[in-house]
């Protein structure tokens, strides 16, 4: 097979299919084995040497680069391009040992022992030029081979070192502040450091948030952003030498993007990326995990310049290992929750692994090849995926149109709603996102999961959840979103700090009050199964407010309670157009559902369970129809089935478990 390169390209001429391939765990025989099994199953390309750094420098510049070298050509001969990574997940053995100081340490001061990965600390200079040393070997050995098609740094950083409180990382993080603030009274101020008398006199004094004692919410958002600022340098730093040596090779890091905040800024990395990659999995609990794997979707799709494509680094064929019971999938599930990737932006689709691991910490989790082996229902459905994904190549490329719901998410929000005393300490940011998400999902409206910063025109509605810390910026961008026109429905704890984490003054929401026309003069949180009930029908629990309107009308009030009559609901008109909505209440999934309807039509003739997802071209369109349900469906389409080669004349049978994708020209 002839391989070509093109700057930064997508790196598989088709959609990209494959997984995590870790051949040092196994022998010589199974590696051929493996490369016949994978052109068996439609794998085109494998993320090689992720945890291998001891594998290859044996000792301290000793390097064995044998093994490593065999599977390289083994995977040439087979036709499979690489994401050749940088193996600096997993520090090896002899450097631990040697220079233990570049361990990460907890917020007690004990610092990480050996045995898990990304034992590093990120600032550590001395880790830092060990990994580069090990990074620069690999890029020229393999950098210019013809199949080494992407670069991969790293593995899923920040999971296993997203915060360390060692002395190293104290003075880093003074640096930070030093750069950030100029000066120590514009830190003061900043961190309200008056309270407890916290005044600083010397930034040298400044610790980051150890222990387990009352801390000073502001100092710990500010840690928080240190953190990932300091894992996105060590990344740019790989990059780096990756691009010096390989400039015409895309460099990339798999995120982990679902409905919770990350433990790094994902979105703020994302332009650093040549390719935007996730790895992302459901949960067991999750009674609708095909809508979290919607929301990761939204997000990702949402993180890509003009909504280019992205890559699903990792998901599971079937159970994982690390949940407290893992949940095998259902018959199907592997397949929908593949091609829903793919409907959601995803130009391919990865598992971890490639072959279930016979001994380790991950020796439960389930892969392409189980430990059952070939002759199995699991691996006839990885070969069936390939051939869906071969079926799919004219998707490549294409991309999602602009979707008629925006909801706002950020990290930085649901960091500062995570730390220090809340008025309701059991509030969850990313299930109040995520339950927002869901009652649109479920009216199949097409939803983009936006960072603060991003361009928001061009949709129809902008909802604002629990978005706690608001600047001033985004304030205005809301703001400027609705008075061209665009409805906004901002919910209750929005608004209420600024970016420095402290109380805009004046009511609730502080950063939205003029935008809604309201003010809430206290919060009424409730306790644990209190509920309360609208004059329209609504429920909820967990929160209601006491709200006083001033240029808004009332949409619904309370009904019983001290809140009796009170206002629960309400909506501003604007000049231009748009309208501004207030929820002051936890309202519960079929209420949330209702607004929703009321907001943004939902398509006709779709039946529940079915997932509607849309990709397009120049020329074409491609509409994805997802059966989470236990039931045939019919829906209105034409154009040619793509998974099943038939022509589609108006009605599409759709069986249940099963995903049709209908190829049709473009008009207009």
């Amino acid at each position: 097979m002839s391989w070509s390169h093109v700057d930064n390209a997508w790196p598989t001429r088709g959609l990209s299919y494959g997984a995590d391939y870790n051949p040092e765990q196994w022998d010589r025989a199974t590696w051929a084995e493996d490369v016949r099994l994978m052109t068996r199953a439609g794998v085109n390309l494998v993320s090689l040497g992720i945890f291998s750094w001891g594998l290859v420098e044996v000792a301290d510049g000793e390097f064995g680069w044998g093994w490593l070298d065999e599977v390289v050509d083994l995977l040439a001969e087979g036709g499979i391009a690489i994401d050749l990574a940088t193996p600096t997940a997993a520090p090896p053995g002899w450097l631990l040992a040697a220079r233990p100081e570049i361990r990460p340490v907890d917020h007690e001061m004990r610092p990480h022992w050996p045995g898990a990965r990304l034992g590093w600390c990120p600032s550590s200079p001395v880790f830092r030029e060990y990994a580069l040393r090990v990074v620069r070997a690999l890029a020229d050995r393999y950098g210019h081979r013809d199949h080494v098609v992407m670069w991969h740094v790293s593995n899923e950083l920040g999971g296993g070192n997203g915060r360390c409180y060692c002395d190293v990382s104290a003075e880093a993080f003074r640096g930070w502040l030093r750069r950030r603030y100029g000066t120590l009274a514009a830190l003061n101020d900043a961190w309200g450091a008056a309270f407890w008398g916290h005044t600083y006199r010397d930034f040298a004094h400044v610790v980051p948030p150890r222990g387990n004692n009352a801390k000073n919410p502001s100092l710990v958002l500010d840690f928080d952003r240190f953190s990932s600022d300091e894992l996105l340098a060590h990344y740019l730093a790989e990059r780096a030498v990756l691009k010096a040596v390989t400039p015409h090779l895309p460099v990339t890091t798999n995120f982990m993007v679902g409905a919770e905040p990350d433990v790094v800024d994902y979105p703020r990395w994302a332009a650093h990326m040549d390719i935007v990659a996730n790895d992302h999995y459901t949960r067991s609990a999750d009674p609708v995990p095909e809508q979290d794997v919607a929301f990761s979707g939204d997000r990702m799709r949402a993180m890509t310049t003009r909504r280019r494509p992205w890559l699903l680094m990792e998901h599971s064929t079937s159970a994982v290992s690390w949940q407290p019971r893992n949940r095998a999938k259902t018959r199907g599930e592997l397949i929908r929750n593949s091609l829903s990737h793919v409907g959601h932006g995803a130009d391919g689709v990865m598992f971890f692994q490639w072959r279930a691991s016979r001994a380790g910490a991950e020796q439960f989790h389930s892969a392409m090849v189980p430990h059952a082996g070939a002759d199995t229902e699991l691996y006839r459905d990885v070969c069936r995926l390939g051939a869906y994904l071969r079926s799919l190549a004219p998707v490549l490329g294409s991309r999602a149109p602009r979707a008629r719901v925006g909801i706002l998410f950020d990290d930085e929000a649901g960091w500062a709603m995570a730390k220090g005393v809340k008025p309701n300490n059991h509030l969850d940011y990313g299930r109040l996102v995520r339950d927002w998400h869901h009652a649109f999902w479920r009216l199949n409206a097409s939803i983009e999961v936006l960072p603060p910063w991003a361009d928001l025109a061009g949709h129809e509605v902008l909802v604002v959840p629990a978005l706690f810390l608001t600047g001033d910026d985004t304030a205005a961008r809301v703001a400027a979103f609705a008075g061209a026109g665009g409805t906004v429905v901002v919910s209750f704890l929005s608004g209420i700090v600024d970016e420095n984490d402290q109380v805009r003054l004046g009511g609730y929401p502080g950063a939205f009050r003029d935008l809604l026309g309201v003010r809430c003069e206290e919060f009424r949180p409730l306790q644990e199964g209190e509920t309360f009930t609208l004059d329209n029908g609504w429920r909820g629990t967990e929160w209601t407010e006491l709200l006083r309107v001033g240029e808004a009308e009332v949409l619904a009030g309370y009904s019983g309670g001290q809140l009796d009559g009170r206002p629960a609901v309400t909506s501003r008109p604007l000049p231009g157009g748009g309208r501004a909505v207030y929820v002051s209440a936890g309202l519960d999934g079929d209420s949330l559902l209702a607004l929703a309807r009321s907001l943004v039509a939902a398509p006709t003739g779709v039946p529940a369970g079915v997932e509607v997802l849309v990709r397009r071209n120049d020329d074409e369109v491609f509409t994805f129809f997802v059966n989470h349900a236990d039931t045939d469906a019919v829906l209105a389409a034409t154009g040619r089935e793509m998974l099943t080669d038939r022509p589609v004349g108006g009605e599409l049978h759709l069986p249940a478990g099963e995903v049709r994708v209908v190829r049709s020209a473009r008009l207009g």
